[in-house]
């Protein structure tokens, strides 16, 4: 007895500790990414940066502080954020859909998988370089801000942004690998957490202050326990196809008869399409940092974008939804799903297999996809209306909403699954013993 106890304790024992370096795995990168967004960069004046970002809060320079953890507010080495490795994903994405060696690669498993993520890293490394140069030319454009202006400022700007978005690039990929969730909805994740507190306390200050009434503040806050509520309840949300499959006699026995469900989710895009929409919008910032004129329509463009205008609702919803079907048809294949379902044996009562199968599927997938869809920019832009009246940070909108929800709710799952294998390990470990 004493050596079934000690063999059942260890295999448990040993999975919880996996876990528990994980956990504590991910939230040493996370502390590091979080001390990085507070290293400065060279040559910036901080009383010139300071006037600057008060002035363009509610711009697109505000969601990409969103995304950059508040690292864009303090021109910090890490300003670029995941923004690059985001876009370059985007690029590789739409090429997957598009192009015959890209949807080649995505066949040929861990070998096409390692491909495109050394595509997506060198897409990240040029539009790093390409962003961060503009970024040193805008930096120089601002009157008082640069200390000393030149080639050799440029320079260094650039090849200190380009070294923070690679190691942001390898810090996600590194939770990824050896801790807990994905390492990049982490970071993002981490970066809008850390700065909340410091919106509600901006919020419940211009209340103090007479700015915004009491009421439209609790208002606000109602509609943000709201949304959570909502997202939490959709998230979950599944469309359940029934599974069935024959009885088969092997010798003298029956076996199968059993069935099964395919579970579809409403949003089975998840947080993807929100963060891609928001890095498509970001592109004209990218693009005004290399303009001198102040005349120039860039400029015009970037300003018709700010948070509330009616440009920037449109293109928001029509990218998330774009995005949202776009992503969905890449994740999830009706025709190998109904050929998997088909050699197992398996069929959806009242529907053929093979074909008529893929059909009906793609036909649930498609009406679940415009479910959410609408969800997601319902969730997006609903608190953006409210917001867009009242001097509320990017941090307390829908978009970072979503984003903190769902990625919560898929680390907390991962932790869940993980805790489940350990005891299914140990209870093997115990079965396999008592025989």
């Amino acid at each position: 007895m004493s050596n079934f106890s000690d063999i059942s304790t260890s295999g448990s024992g040993s999975q919880s500790s996996d876990l528990t370096k994980r956990i504590v795995y991910t939230l040493f990168i996370l502390i590091i990414y979080r001390f990085c967004t507070y290293v400065p960069l060279p040559g910036i004046d901080p009383d010139s940066l300071k006037n600057l970002i008060t002035g363009n809060e509610r711009s697109l320079l505000g969601m990409f502080n969103l995304f950059a953890g508040g690292a864009v507010q303090r021109m910090a080495i890490l300003t670029l954020g995941i923004m690059p490795y985001i876009s370059s994903s985007i690029i590789i994405q739409l090429l997957t859909g598009v192009t015959e060696y890209f949807k080649n690669l995505k066949n040929q498993g861990e070998y096409g998988r390692r491909k495109i993520t050394q595509y997506t890293r060198y897409g990240t490394v040029l539009l790093a370089l390409i962003q961060g140069y503009g970024v040193s030319v805008s930096l120089e454009n601002s009157p008082g801000l640069v200390l000393e202006a030149g080639w050799y400022f440029r320079f260094v700007t650039t090849i200190t942004l380009l070294t923070g978005t690679i190691l942001i690039m390898w810090l996600g990929e590194q939770i990824t690998a050896r801790g807990v969730g994905n390492g990049i909805s982490l970071i993002i994740f981490s970066g809008i957490v850390a700065e909340i507190p410091g919106a509600l306390a901006s919020t419940f200050e211009l209340g103090r202050t007479g700015a915004i009434s009491t009421i439209a503040i609790l208002s606000i806050l109602l509609l943000l326990l709201g949304a959570i509520y909502f997202i939490v309840f959709v998230e979950r949300a599944q469309r359940r196809i029934l599974i069935q499959y024959p009885k088969r006699q092997m010798g003298n026995k029956m076996y199968g008869g059993e069935s099964s469900y395919l579970p579809l989710k409403v949003n089975t895009a998840g947080v993807i399409p929100a963060i891609f929409a928001s890095a498509l919008l970001l592109l004209p910032v990218t693009l005004s940092n290399f303009s001198t004129s102040a005349n120039s329509w860039i400029l015009s463009v970037t300003s018709m974008l700010g948070q509330g205008k009616p440009l920037y609702m449109l293109f928001y919803a029509s990218g998330i939804v774009f995005f949202a079907f776009f992503y969905t048809s890449i994740i999830f294949n009706p025709v190998e799903t109904s050929d998997n379902l088909k050699k197992h044996g398996g069929f959806v009562p009242g529907i053929r297999p093979g074909e008529k199968t893929s059909e009906f599927i793609q036909g649930l997938l498609t009406k679940l996809t415009v479910i959410g869809s609408a969800y997601l920019v319902l969730i997006c832009l609903l608190p953006e209306f409210l917001i867009s009246k009242y001097p509320i940070p990017f941090y307390l909108g829908g978009t970072s909403l979503l984003i903190v929800v769902v990625v919560a709710m898929d680390t907390i799952t991962q932790v869940q699954t993980r805790m489940m294998s350990a005891q299914y390990a140990s209870l093997i470990k115990k079965t396999k013993f008592s025989k």
